[in-house]
């Protein structure tokens, strides 16, 4: 009875400081932009990103599925899934990396700068990437947000003839977390 109960308490002191190493949320969102001006908005939201971070060793995974953007007008978000991401055939864009010089115990109420150095997933082609990122530590957990461009042809999404002068091959993502 002593060696169970010496268990249960050991496993009982290790896993407050085991689950203090993960950060992740659920409902991370990430916005994208590809508007070219003078003509309709082309954008879109998703507000069921999955991310999580390592906050030992700052690696960082991120996951949103295709189908999850949102746009102002449905038949945009109709030819978004059908004619350009392909969404049935390639349902999820994904994110595995590490933030550079990442201290949970630096981090505090401003925000940091820090460079994400990973592997980028999208319509089934990776693309090794470095993106900027800020990161500050509140009562709620860590805030991350980030501000980047990515090529629409590095990740072959053809963009047709007939509407190239409305899409723009540089997309602008924003990303916005709160990782508990």
């Amino acid at each position: 009875m002593k060696p169970l109960l010496l268990l249960l308490l050991g496993v009982t002191l290790t896993l407050p400081s085991f689950s203090q190493t993960k950060k992740s949320t659920k409902t991370g969102e990430i916005y994208f932009e590809a508007s070219v001006p003078s003509f309709e908005e082309v954008a879109a939201r998703n507000k069921s990103t999955t991310a999580i971070l390592n906050t030992e060793t700052g690696e960082i995974a991120a996951l949103t599925l295709i189908k999850g953007f949102r746009f102002k007008i449905a038949l945009m978000e109709e030819h978004f899934n059908e004619n350009y991401m392909e969404s049935s055939e390639y349902p999820k864009a994904t994110f595995k990396g590490r933030v550079s010089n990442f201290n949970l115990s630096e981090l505090d109420a401003n925000f940091k700068d820090f460079i994400i150095k990973g592997s980028l997933q999208i319509h089934g082609k990776t693309k090794e990437m470095n993106i900027p990122a800020k990161l500050k530590k509140t009562a709620e957990g860590i805030i991350l947000n980030s501000n980047f461009s990515v090529n629409s042809e590095d990740f072959d999404i053809r963009i047709p003839r007939v509407v190239s002068n409305k899409v723009a091959k540089k997309v602008n993502i924003t990303m916005d977390f709160l990782l508990k």
